[in-house]
């Protein structure tokens, strides 16, 4: 785990801390935030809005599969705390509770992890990084996407690292799934100590 010398000031105790898990396709975002998931039940997911295809064998559970037109209304209400559009499709963080006692994970792009940071500056942005580009491509492979996307989606994480990296809070190579969720609990846990001082 890489830390930026000065991580975000502490919230209040009244408020959920807000954990953005962020980096380009492929790196196992998903993956990462499911297992934080099933370790620590204080956690809260925020699941995210999109308009592209269900991939197959992907959990219905992954996103609310919408259609454009359902998107583009629920942002015209100022439904999403961030969204973007990405290789030719929607993707959005509707507003979450905040007067929950969980803490909030948001599992999104890093367009927008930048509008979140900038709407809630407080909130711990967790930048994934892959072991490596082949590895990347290989993961990318083998959840199903066609060869047009991983080419797509190879050049735009070349773009977004560098963004990623500026604004993250902290940063995680995927190279052990077990070690990098084992150090993302004790910094979560650590970050909720600091800020019910």
């Amino acid at each position: 785990m890489n830390e930026r010398a000065e991580p975000p000031a502490s919230s209040s105790s009244a408020s959920p801390l807000i954990v953005i898990v962020s980096g380009p396709g492929g790196v196992g975002k998903g993956t990462i935030v499911d297992a934080l998931l099933r370790r620590d039940s204080t956690l809260l997911l925020s699941r995210s809005w999109t308009t592209r295809e269900q991939r197959p064998g992907e959990h219905d559970q992954a996103y609310v599969f919408t259609t454009r037109e359902a998107f583009e209304t629920h942002r015209e209400n100022d439904g999403f705390l961030e969204w973007t559009e990405f290789l030719g499709n929607y993707y959005g963080t509707p507003v979450p509770d905040f007067s929950s006692t969980q803490d909030i994970v948001l599992e999104i792009e890093v367009d927008g992890a930048q509008q979140v940071k900038v709407r809630h500056p407080e909130s711990v942005l967790l930048f994934i990084l892959p072991p490596s580009r082949d590895e990347q491509r290989r993961r990318l492979i083998g959840r199903g996407d066609p060869d047009h996307k991983v080419l797509e989606r190879l050049r735009k994480a070349e773009e977004e690292e560098p963004v990623g990296l500026a604004l993250a809070d902290y940063s995680f190579v995927n190279d052990d799934l077990d070690q990098t969720v084992d150090e993302m609990l004790v910094l979560i846990n650590r970050l909720r100590a600091d800020s019910r001082r």
